[in-house]
This record gives structure tokens, sequence and C-alpha cells, in this order.
């Protein structure tokens, strides 16, 4: 299923190049769209057609106040991630965010704080908690990235990994890094990694280009692994997919899950 975006960069709406945001190398950042609308357009836009568990990413500082805006045009159809630490993530909760993405702050010298998980578990419960496992390849397997992507982890996805983290989160969230913002098609390889081993939902980004690919997430995942469709979009100025048809997948593929439910309720 196609689930939706807004990525926040200095308060604005954009798509940018997995990898490219740099603080210490402010040209490095490669930017593939900047909207004129603001991020409560896009809520309410995911709002109208029902289009749940997209998420906001706050990047960096000054999108407090707008991702705030954004969750109060969709309450509790929105998850928000960027910042997030056991201190804040029940302030994201109370501003409607359905849950909090949480990436960086569980992770020291490059590796996973079991005891920060434990804080953020106290603080939300699992129910309300998203694990963001973005990764980058590298020596054949993928490891977590944190730090906006920049810092490699130790930390591998793998059938281990998802497993067990998957006892202390709702859902995942995996950015295919190597080919975020890119648009040159899905890393199908990490694609079939989580549809082979995470027990729980997830949510892959990086790479989409066209309907052709959520059909393969979505025949891949069988129903647990969802898509972010980003710069390809035609609401983020790509010309790969028009949002309407992403929002007429998701109708009809709700329809046919849910006649096939039946189906198997009366059987």
């Amino acid at each position: 299923m196609f689930r939706p975006c807004i990525d926040l960069h200095d308060g604005r709406v954009k798509q940018i190049v997995g990898g490219s945001i740099d603080d210490s190398q402010p040209d490095s950042l490669r930017t593939n769209f900047v909207s004129e609308k603001p991020p409560a357009w896009f809520a309410e836009l995911y709002r109208r057609d029902d289009l749940r568990g997209g998420h906001v990413i706050k990047l960096g500082q000054g999108n407090d106040d707008v991702a705030r805006k954004a969750l109060a045009a969709w309450p509790g159809g929105l998850q928000l991630g960027g910042g997030i630490t056991a201190d804040n993530a029940a302030e994201w909760i109370d501003a409607g965010a359905s849950h909090v993405i949480v990436t960086s702050w569980l992770f020291r010298n490059g590796q996973l704080d079991e005891g920060r998980l434990d804080q953020l578990g106290q603080a939300l419960g699992q129910a309300r908690l998203v694990i963001d496992l973005s990764c980058r390849r590298r020596d054949g397997d993928y490891f977590v990235v944190t730090d906006r992507w920049q810092t490699f982890t130790d930390l591998r996805v793998n059938a281990d990994t998802l497993g067990r983290l998957a006892k202390r989160c709702d859902e995942f969230l995996i950015h295919g890094v190597d080919v975020e913002g890119l648009g040159q098609g899905i890393d199908e390889d990490l694609v079939r990694l989580i549809a082979e081993h995470s027990p729980i939902p997830a949510t892959y980004a990086g790479g989409a280009k066209s309907m052709e690919d959520l059909q393969r997430v979505t025949a891949l995942g069988q129903g647990r692994v969802h898509l972010t469709i980003g710069s390809a979009l035609d609401i983020f100025g790509g010309n790969g997919v028009r949002y309407e048809d992403a929002v007429a997948f998701n109708r009809k593929n709700g329809a046919d899950s849910q006649a096939r439910h039946s189906s198997e309720n009366q059987a």
C-alpha cells in the first residue's frame, strides 16, 4: 500500500537526495523539490483521501511549528519523526501524531542503546513507537545509519534484528538510503529482506519511480510492507507517479483485501 510523506527542512516541504544533508557542508545538500505550499496543505490532502500511516520527518532545526500544524490538520493520521527522545515523545503524541519515529537517539557510539529503548517504552508504550532502521549497504550487508544518514552503526538489518526489535515497537520505517531521492527504482533486495523477515508492518522508502514499484512492493510484502513515494510523485514535482493513481491503488487494494477477508470468514 502507498503511504505518504511530508519531509521538512528549514520549515518547508522538500524532497532531498538521501545522505546529502550535512550541516558541516551546507553546499552538499541536493534537493529535488521545494514546495511553495505549507506542510499542513499536504496533511489536509492526505486526510481528504484517508491516507493513514504517512510520516512527517523533521530534518534539522526550525521545523517544530510547521510540524505541529501538519499534525493538527490530520490528527491521528500521521507519524512524526526527527529529534525524538524519551523526554519529548509524549508531547508529539499529544500534538496529534499517531506514532513517533525514532532512530539516532537510540544509538550511542555506533551501538544500539537498550537502556534508551527501555526508556522510550516506559514513556510511550510499544503501540505508539516506530523504529527507524534506515540503512546503507556495506560489504554485502545493510547497516543502520544515523545522524541524518551520515553515520554507520554496527547494527545490521537482518532477520535477527527485525525479529528482536519487532517485540519493542509497532512498526518499522526503513529508508533504502543508497537509492533515496534518486528516482531510479527501489532497492528490491532490501524490500525482499523486510518482507521475508519482519514480523510486523514496515514502510519502505527509497527510489520508487513508478506504479510498478508500488505493485512490486505490495506483492513482495504480502500486505505487510508499505511504500512511500517521494520525488517521483507529481505533488512533489515528479512525473513518474500521479498522486491520484496511488490513492486509487490503495482504495482498490483495500477493497480487495476486505473482500478476501469476508470470503475467508464465510468459508
